[in-house]
């Protein structure tokens, strides 16, 4: 009798056994589809991929000065004055994207095509219909334009006056958008007012590494925030007030974020604090409860520049009415990953100051894989720790990944773009199928190799080849877009490249 029972026993045991894992590999293929209505795309912008610098009335702009200084700036000495010459060859690029199956293509306007000289008094009717063509072209292949405003290409004559340092830029801005309403925004229903406002805030006014190159160092960059989280609100409340009811489209602005890993168990703490530092500084006065920046982020400012004699934070104040005016002014979350860092508090003295403002020290941990790029290491765990963070932060609004992506030195069979598109992609959807994230798009950065700031043509980031040295500048699909298309087909991860045997990354467990 117990002989039978115990048979019994094992047999059901067994069955279970199997049926967890049947549910496990249900589970872990589910976990490689994309959910319904998922949009997937790629972007590229303007300085890096147009060329035409002084073609057709376009006016000139920061990245043009940068470039031609003679200071060195660029690694390659190299300039965007051609780049991939997107400007003559855009049915080209659109053509590409349609062969890709993309649901969209995130690009962004030149300031200084549409406005010479900066202001609205005189608009290049040119540069409108450039952008006007491009967008018609997308959607007769029925390809939704994603359209960035502002990526970072100000028209020099803004400059002059300080840039996004000084608040009358705050107006002009408005002004611009309102016109890129009016010519666009009957057929654009997507739109991103400023890209990466830390990137060009912080290393264009707070270091030499970027345009306009000003090092202010403590104070611009966070001038240059400061306006920049006023201009982009007052553009999302004009469109509100004046576009929304008709056009019915959506706007963000955009964020750049690592995800921040603490280095042991006794630095859990500088992982917030470096979230805040970094992608609150944009985040919280918009996507928080309470708006304005955060906390640590004031008090450890002014704690600084009380101890360096200065007689107020350099960090500036908003007023009451300007906090609740920034605050909710997106319709979704728009983020750029790349990588991670491992993160570490800095003990300080009663009358030292916050090591680095934040009192976090950022590297990387040494197995963490290399890339084309020194600041970018392979971590896909980051990623889904980040859209985590995000998600618990501020109570999971709907996000897209407007950028994220690789570079190395440009060959055609770029496996190592394919290993990470697949596992970054891979932590994405556990994100979401494990997480419950609320990520509704994603975004390849780039469509095609291009001018990468100040590493000019030295980092490749594209899925498709561009010969620099060609007159006409040809264009050739890499292995990690045949991948791409096969994945937005499938509609899941898939470790077929269609036509080679070449390839194979995606793992279950």
């Amino acid at each position: 009798m117990a002989t039978k029972y115990f048979f019994s026993l094992k047999v059901t045991v067994y069955m279970l056994l199997v049926a967890t894992s049947i549910l496990k590999q249900i589970e872990a293929v589910t976990n490689l589809e994309f959910p319904e209505g998922f949009q997937l795309g790629v972007a590229t912008a303007s300085y890096q991929i147009e060329g035409a610098w002084n073609t057709n009335g376009k006016g000139v702009n920061i990245w043009d000065v940068y470039t031609h200084s003679g200071r060195g700036a660029i690694r390659d000495n190299s300039n965007g004055d051609v780049a991939c010459d997107s400007y003559h060859n855009y049915k080209e690029d659109v053509q590409l994207i349609s062969d890709i199956g993309a649901d969209f293509y995130r690009f962004s306007l030149s300031w200084s095509r549409i406005l010479p000289n900066g202001f609205a008094n005189e608009i290049n009717e040119d540069g409108v219909n450039y952008y006007k063509n491009l967008i018609d072209e997308l959607l007769a292949k029925g390809i939704q334009p994603h359209v960035s405003i502002f990526h970072w290409d100000l028209p020099e004559n803004l400059e002059k006056l300080g840039g996004w340092t000084n608040e009358l830029i705050i107006d002009y801005f408005v002004e611009y958008s309102r016109i890129v309403f009016r010519e666009f925004g009957s057929k654009v229903k997507l739109f991103y007012t400023l890209n990466e406002p830390a990137i060009f805030c912080g290393e264009g006014y707070g270091s030499h590494v970027k345009a306009p190159g000003k090092n202010i160092t403590g104070i611009g960059s966070y001038l240059c925030m400061h306006n920049a989280l006023k201009a982009h609100a007052k553009v999302y409340h004009m469109y509100d007030k004046e576009f929304r009811s008709e056009q019915k489209g959506l706007i963000s602005i955009v964020i750049s974020s690592s995800a921040y890993i603490a280095k042991n168990e006794s630095n859990l703490e500088a992982e917030d604090i470096a979230f805040q530092f970094v992608c609150g500084w944009v985040g919280h006065p918009i996507y928080s409860k309470t708006g304005d920046y955060p906390e640590v982020m004031k008090n450890r400012i002014a704690e600084n520049s009380r101890i360096q004699g200065y007689s107020k934070s350099r960090l500036p104040e908003f007023t009451p009415k300007w906090i609740e005016y920034i605050r909710g002014t997106s319709d979704f979350f728009a983020l750029n990953h790349y990588t991670s860092n491992l993160v570490e508090i800095i003990p300080k003295g009663p009358n030292d100051t916050w090591y680095g403002e934040s009192g976090v020290k950022f590297s990387y941990d040494p197995k963490w894989p290399s890339s084309g790029s020194s600041w970018l290491k392979v971590v896909p765990e980051g990623f889904r720790k980040i859209l985590n963070d995000i998600k618990n932060e501020y109570n999971n609004p709907p996000l897209i990944i407007t950028e994220n992506g690789v570079s190395d030195d440009g060959k055609l069979k770029d496996k190592t773009r394919v290993d990470y598109l697949s596992e970054y992609l891979k932590a994405m959807l556990q994100a979401i199928h494990e997480d419950g994230c609320n990520v509704k798009g994603y975004t390849i950065w780039s469509l095609m190799d291009n001018f990468e700031w100040e590493n000019g043509y030295l980092e490749k980031f594209g899925i498709v080849q561009v010969d620099f040295a060609s007159p006409n500048r040809t264009r050739t699909p890499k292995m990690s877009m045949k991948w791409y298309e096969n994945v937005i087909k499938q509609r899941k991860i898939t470790d077929v490249v269609p036509n080679t045997n070449e390839y194979h990354v995606v793992s279950i467990s």
